[in-house]
């Protein structure tokens, strides 16, 4: 005989189990409607796998477990799936939740179940596998899924497996009934759960000693194996796990832990059945023993009853006297709770259905203020503060609650029992342990909004960082070009400006030919695309197969972009044409036509050192030949257009006129750089560059021989002039009334100033020069003076506000009508724009379209919202 450890605290109220045992098991008729809630157990509710109308067999799964811990649920009986919805759940809260209803064709046909005879040569992960699709979980009343509690960590060994016959709660007797009637099959499976655990050192079956007849039947059939059958005396909360741990091995498990973190695993016995049945026959939980008692009840029993039978058919079958009734209880008067209404449905850890009447359990009494008397501290099995843990939770003081332990309080009514000024203590636990994990999930929630938020504002300084680096490196590297450039004008080291830009040349071919890629490396990049694509697409379709509502329909879009983005993938894989990476090396000085055709990068490289070449008159020849075939091209399609009778004409012309302007501009230009009289032309083989360099070493020299006063001599002749061409600028800017008014008003006030700077300069070195005794005119004076108008930041303001005053006055409607003619008036401007790009062949015709499209669709946006507020 082992030893037996007495526990802290506890109580021995009046146990009433007499009254469910006085008849044999029986069962109950198959209701026409049963109720499936998605939610049985502790964890994540399951995932319906059946759809309405869909016609489902007894044991057959209609809802799957969803993620580790989590249940399976199965149908209990034949028949057609009506609803998937919302209904009452057998809670405490008497909250609604998700559920599967079925409703019952009366044949009772099962699906066919796979039986397993030499199951204890099977791999312990298939067995807990097997267990895990039958839905097995926790039928003492905690409902934790069971394959979860056989799959301990690798760290972990267990050396204690325990099948807890407690039972301590009053009026119960399920477990009693089953250890009477299926002691064999508890046997079988306490040593198939001892298997999956590999063989702990030491199996135990603890059951109280009110229980005769259940220990001499299991006694009997645990004869010949490991398995050990204790009793001991009777006190609740004898059954509660951490004190049915201590009343067998004399070992506590720590606060916030589990049971396996010291080397011991506990299950009901109704769940070893359930374990066993379910390996041995293929059979999935659809039923249970409930206990039903009361004497609000013509019949009070052990029922065997089907999963998801409703409990007012439950309670008829029982001849339920509503009137007499008190109340309904779900579990037992210490630790269970009272339903407001008897149509929530028997679920996987209903063990009892209560209906007392009000002899049997009286209301309870007003309740009184605390006495300090310390009795419930005494009866309490967890050897808590259950005065102190009142207070605090009154106060609403978590963090002295925390403090208090108040997570291990099992909740088992002890110290509401005893309390002589009848507090309903459990009852502020339960709200203060609620709301305590709320602000638990919160602070977790806060917390990795505020890591993310810290990690960001650490990435935002780190790119700030080496953003500063990299302009203090381009700095300091300016630097010391600046002081090579002195040191090599120092030293009489002309720098070759045709050099320069080869240097620039030759750089932009590198960087061109390093990052352009081989077309093994092109075509890997579109099959990496394609890959990523397909696997973006399937990861969506699988978060959509999980996801119900509104995530559904947002995740059904993402699909459809997924699919998009794939087949474009797709697409270019398809049509991959290796683009051409060798660069021809193209000298500084070579022309664009021998570059290499087919290369489009030493095309664009030998373009632009052409260009980069070409004498002024020579760029003016270039501009104009581009510009004739530009014009060539738009006359073109302004004939089509007349043609056609388009209404793009207008703005087609508009762009043949604005071409001919440009070229009778460059064409004039060209004629005032190139003079009427023979010139000197250089020699063919002379460099551009060379000879621009030539002449500014002349001028540069001829510079240095002059004096002081000879240079601003020099220069006020030079801006003359240039202040003379700025007065005519702004004349015909005038006469046109321009957007460059303003610009080239600025522009001749600076020189202005700047000539006033050069007369007194040269006036402080010779005070009778010649230059100085004409004066210049002023800016006004040579400016010719506007008619006065009206400033035009005021003439803004003053039409928004009339503007803002019209709106304001303006029904819904006319403010639509107002916003449809501002748009279609855009739209029209918008459209010239596009077709005087398309004339001109402009380079952003892409983006002029792009204004089109949003305007239209914004124009189309405002008249269905003015149709909507019509109608």
């Amino acid at each position: 005989m082992r030893k037996i450890w007495s526990i802290p605290g506890g109580i021995h109220p009046e146990e009433n189990k007499s009254q469910s045992l006085q008849l044999p098991l029986g069962e109950v008729a198959l209701p026409s409607e049963l109720i499936f809630p998605l939610s049985q157990h502790i964890g994540a509710p399951a995932k319906p796998i059946v759809t309405v109308g869909e016609r489902v067999l007894a044991g057959q799964k209609i809802a799957d477990a969803k993620g580790m811990i989590s249940a399976a649920v199965h149908a209990s009986t034949s028949g057609t799936v009506t609803a998937i919805e919302d209904r009452t759940l057998p809670h405490p809260s008497g909250l609604s939740g998700p559920c599967i209803v079925l409703a019952a064709d009366g044949k009772d046909e099962f699906a066919a179940f796979e039986a397993c005879e030499d199951y204890l040569s099977l791999d312990k992960a298939v067995l807990v596998q097997k267990i895990r699709e039958a839905g097995i979980a926790g039928m003492g009343g905690a409902g934790f899924p069971t394959a979860v509690k056989l799959s301990p960590r690798a760290n972990q060994p267990i050396d204690t497996l325990i099948i807890n016959g407690t039972e301590c709660e009053p009026y119960i007797t399920a477990d009693d009934i089953l250890m009477q009637t299926q002691a064999e099959d508890i046997i079988k499976g306490t040593l198939l759960l001892a298997h999956i655990l590999s063989q702990p050192g030491r199996i135990v079956i603890g059951i109280e000693d009110n229980k005769p007849l259940a220990i001499a039947a299991i006694t009997q059939a645990a004869e010949g194996t490991p398995v050990e059958v204790v009793s001991f005396p009777t006190k609740y909360p004898s059954g509660g796990e951490k004190q049915l741990i201590q009343i067998l091995t004399g070992k506590e498990v720590p606060s916030g832990a589990l049971p396996s973190s010291i080397g011991i695993v506990l299950q009901n016995v109704g769940t070893t059945v359930a374990a066993y049945e379910a390996v041995r026959f293929g059979k999935p939980l659809i039923e249970r023993i409930t206990t039903v008692v009361g004497e609000a009840l013509a019949t009070q029993r052990n029922i065997r009853v089907r999963l998801g039978t409703p409990i007012h058919h439950v309670l008829a079958e029982h001849g339920f006297a509503e009137k007499k009734a008190m109340r309904l209880i779900v579990g037992g008067p210490m630790m269970g709770y009272a339903l407001e209404q008897d149509d929530v449905p028997v679920v996987k850890t209903t063990n009892c259905i209560l209906a007392p009447t009000k002899k049997e359990m009286p209301p309870p009494r007003p309740t009184q203020a605390c006495i300090r008397c310390g009795m419930c501290a005494e009866a309490c099995p967890a050897s808590l503060l259950p005065q102190q843990m009142y207070w605090y939770a009154a106060a609403e003081e978590y963090d002295r609650l925390e403090a208090q332990n108040i997570m291990d309080c099992i909740e088992c009514g002890a110290c509401s029992y005893v309390c002589p000024s009848n507090i309903p203590l459990v009852q502020y636990y339960r709200a203060a342990k609620g709301t305590m994990r709320q602000m638990a999930i919160d602070k977790e929630k806060s917390d990795r909004s505020r890591k993310r938020f810290e990690f960001r504002q650490e990435r935002i300084a780190k790119a700030e960082a080496e953003k500063e680096a990299k302009r203090l490196a381009r700095k300091k590297a300016a630097e010391l070009a600046k002081q090579k450039q002195e040191a090599d004008k120092a030293a009489g080291v002309q720098p070759s400006g045709h050099t320069a830009k080869a240097d620039i040349v030759a750089t932009a071919m590198a960087s061109a030919k390093a990052k352009q890629a081989t077309p093994e490396e092109q075509k890997a990049k579109l099959e990496r695309a394609v890959t990523s694509a397909e696997g973006r697409l399937e990861k969506l379709q699988q978060r959509h197969s999980d996801a119900d509502g509104d995530m559904k329909e947002r995740l059904a879009a993402q699909i459809k972009q997924a699919e998009l983005k794939l087949q474009e993938a797709k697409d270019k894989l398809a049509h991959f044409t290796p683009v051409p990476t060798a660069i021809t090396t193209v000298a500084a000085d070579a022309p664009a036509a021998t570059a290499d055709p087919n290369d489009p990068v030493a095309v664009a490289i030998a373009r632009a050192q052409a260009k980069m070449t070409m004498a002024p008159d020579e760029k003016l020849q270039a501009n104009i030949v581009s510009l004739t075939g530009r014009l060539a091209k738009a006359e073109e399609k302004l004939a089509a257009a007349k043609a056609e009778n388009s209404d793009k004409v207008d703005a087609l012309q508009t762009g043949v006129d604005k071409l001919k302007e440009k070229i009778a501009s460059a064409e004039q230009e060209l004629a005032e750089l190139t003079p009427s009289a023979p010139t000197a032309t250089p020699a063919p083989e002379q460099d551009a560059a060379a000879a621009a360099i030539e002449r500014a070493k002349a001028k540069a020299a001829a510079q240095a021989n002059l004096s002081p006063e000879d240079k601003l001599r020099d220069q006020l002749t030079s801006i003359n002039g240039r202040l003379e061409k700025a007065r005519i600028k702004l004349e015909q800017a005038q006469a046109e009334n321009t957007d460059t008014v303003a610009a080239l008003q600025l522009g001749l006030d600076k020189m202005l100033a700047k000539q006033d700077k050069l007369r007194d300069e040269l006036r402080a070195l010779n005070p009778n020069a010649p230059e100085l005794t004409d004066q210049p005119a002023t800016a006004a004076e040579v400016a010719p003076q506007p008619a006065p108008t009206v400033d035009a930041a005021t003439a803004a303001i003053e039409k928004a506000k009339a503007k803002a005053d019209a709106l304001a006055s303006m029904s819904p409607e006319d403010k639509l009508r107002d916003q449809i003619a501002s748009l279609e008036t855009r739209l029209d401007k918008a459209k010239q724009r596009l077709a005087k790009a398309e004339a001109e062949d402009d380079p952003n015709l892409d983006a002029f379209k792009a204004g089109v499209e949003k305007t239209e669709a914004k124009l189309q946006q405002t008249k269905q919202q003015l149709v909507t507020s019509n109608s």
